[in-house]
């Protein structure tokens, strides 16, 4: 008789690649979301899952304002009241090209108007464009909203490091059934955020991230973007 595995033994290997794999490919970012409250406890074990992501002589460059609540509340209504007034944003970093060329031009034309497709925005129709873009600071109704710091004196190898990290906060998430969104936007309005929470300046805001469980009946949570195959994107040199 085959012996009683320990309790943290693997999973046999076809389930683990299989389990691994649908939380990778089941990624995505959710723009709508349920008010189903997520536990501390689970948003703390996201957090020290994602905390084994490789990063350069182990100096693990993330830092997490994990918001909730009332401080969640606060900080969006300023943010959406800044941005639907038209006040100037001001950027910690430069996320996007001055210009943007193909294939990146047309990659992001798609995305953006099978969005506002599945939401029913019109080219030209500015203000719900606006409106919309103003979900991500209501972190797109998620119970928990996270932002993401580095020490700004670091250099670009713990920015790679730090993407590592997200990726990792993501399918872990997925993992749990549940749904993030990362969002760039909140870089954008840094001093706002800084008045909210205890950000020192010598951090730098790196994104936002929208957690919760995903509203099955949101149109925009159908969306399901492309990929271009490893064939247009790789190189194999060697043997088959």
């Amino acid at each position: 008789m085959a012996p009683d595995l320990p309790a943290t033994a693997p999973a046999p290997r076809g389930e683990a690649v299989a389990a691994v794999e649908a939380a990778i490919t089941s990624r995505r970012s959710i723009r709508a979301f349920l008010p189903t409250p997520v536990p501390r406890a689970l948003v703390e074990h996201l957090l020290d899952v994602a905390a084994r992501a490789p990063s350069g002589t182990n100096m693990q460059p993330w830092r997490a304002y994990v918001l909730t609540g009332e401080p969640k509340r606060r900080l969006s209504e300023a943010l959406v009241a800044e941005h639907m007034a038209g006040a100037p944003e001001e950027a910690e970093y430069r996320y996007y090209p001055h210009e943007f060329f193909e294939p990146y031009l047309s990659r992001r034309r798609k995305v953006g108007w099978d969005l506002y497709g599945l939401l029913g925005i019109r080219r030209g129709e500015t203000e719900r464009m606006r409106r919309q873009h103003a979900r991500n600071f209501e972190f797109f109704g998620a119970p928990v909203g996270i932002v993401f710091t580095i020490d700004r004196r670091l250099a670009i190898g713990s920015w790679l490091d730090y993407g590592m990290f997200l990726q990792n906060v993501m399918v872990a998430a997925r993992a749990h059934g549940l749904d993030t969104c990362p969002q760039a936007a909140f870089a954008r309005r840094h001093r706002t955020i800084r008045r909210h929470l205890p950000i020192p300046d010598a951090e730098a805001v790196v994104c936002g991230m929208s957690l919760g469980y995903a509203d099955p009946d949101a149109p925009e949570n159908a969306l399901v973007t492309e990929r271009a195959p490893a064939r247009e994107f790789a190189t194999f040199l060697g043997d088959e």
